[in-house]
């Protein structure tokens, strides 16, 4: 729902290792998943991979994933939690899921409650959820009324008999992780590669990417941030060279309304229940967790350039901003991104 499509930078032809007696390849996988696309590269070291059966695999990991955390499929363990109104009752869930639920909730402490998973009742009030969308500013009462249906101190992770469970603290409460699943399946088909004896690949799923060694030119994965441009277009702002490290960005160019001039992003503001105003058009962040970057990258946006950037550096994050100005766009950089861009660098040399 919230991600941009990076431009995967990846140049050159396949170069060939020895090992074991068989030519190492590039092996290149892709499919659909969580309403939008996968894009697996990997070199199989020269050894068996059996691309067919690691292909098959990865469909039925992120298969599984979707049906722990959709909220479009409505039998989802997710969905099930949503539509239940029971209160203070351990409802049992998956390990994933309790897993995921539980980063979420530590995010939106070190974002200072800006990444909140329980926001799910106002954007699909504004439209960019499961329900209709609208095409009009709502009323205040309108979104009073929903916001009261929020807050993360209304959801509690637990056990129950030794299993995983989340729990409500009020019936309506609804949880959205679309702003941190799809980070997960990223490092769910990466820690599948490695344990198939993958020690060179990048995995990508709706923009989110993760990237273990090389390329097929012995260089780190070269992945691009895509410059903002409103009218659709797609260009390039800056390449950077991952290897053992994620990226995920967040920003609000692709998905919005408009309505008497004024421009309604699909990211709310959990603290006003409004659409972002703020002029941060994208925020990308790098880390080794695709599951923390893709936290990060909603939290960090929904608090803008000046409040990101100052919880970047408490946190040391890797973070590029892209800011809008009247005189265009823009860059800001945290300082542990300036350190990597500058590593890079020193490794070209």
């Amino acid at each position: 729902m919230k991600k941009l499509t990076h431009w995967l930078v990846l140049i050159g032809l396949a170069f060939f290792l020895t090992a074991c007696g068989k030519q190492a390849e590039i092996v290149t996988l892709s499919g659909k998943t969580m309403g939008t696309t996968y894009h697996i590269k990997y070199l199989d070291n020269g050894i068996d991979t059996g691309p067919d059966m690691a292909h098959q695999k990865i469909d039925e990991l992120l298969k599984e994933v979707n049906h722990q955390m959709s909220t479009y499929q409505k039998d989802s363990e997710l969905s099930l939690f949503n539509q239940s109104k029971e209160i203070d009752k351990p409802f049992v869930v998956s390990a994933d899921f309790a897993n995921v639920v539980k980063a979420a909730m530590d995010l939106n402490k070190k974002t200072d409650g800006a990444l909140d998973v329980t926001v799910g009742p106002l954007v699909n009030l504004w439209g960019f959820g499961p329900e209709k969308r609208t095409d009009k500013e709502l009323s205040a009462e309108e979104i009073a009324a929903r916001k009261v249906w929020t807050g993360i101190d209304k959801l509690a992770v637990t056990e129950s008999e030794g299993k995983p469970a989340l729990i409500k603290k009020i019936p309506e409460l609804y949880v959205d992780l679309s702003s941190i699943a799809k980070g997960f399946g990223v490092d769910k088909v990466a820690s599948y590669l490695e344990s198939i004896g993958v020690t060179n690949y990048l995995v990508e799923i709706g923009g989110e990417i993760h990237t273990k060694g090389v390329n097929e030119k012995g260089q780190a994965w070269q992945i691009a941030i895509e410059k903002p441009e409103f009218d659709g277009s797609r260009a390039v702002e800056q390449i950077v060279g991952l290897s053992n490290l994620s990226m995920a960005t967040s920003g609000d160019y692709r998905n919005y309304f408009e309505e008497n001039g004024k421009r309604f992003s699909h990211e709310i503001d959990p603290q006003t229940g409004y659409p972002l105003q703020h002029n941060l058009a994208s925020i990308t962040v790098i880390d080794p967790s695709c599951m923390i970057a893709d936290g990060y990258a909603t939290g960090l946006f929904v608090l803008g350039p000046e409040k990101a950037l100052a919880v970047a550096e408490r946190e040391n994050l890797a973070v590029y901003l892209i800011i809008k100005t009247d005189k265009g766009f823009e860059v800001k950089m945290s300082k542990a991104f300036a350190k990597l861009m500058d590593t890079k660098k020193e490794g070209e040399k």
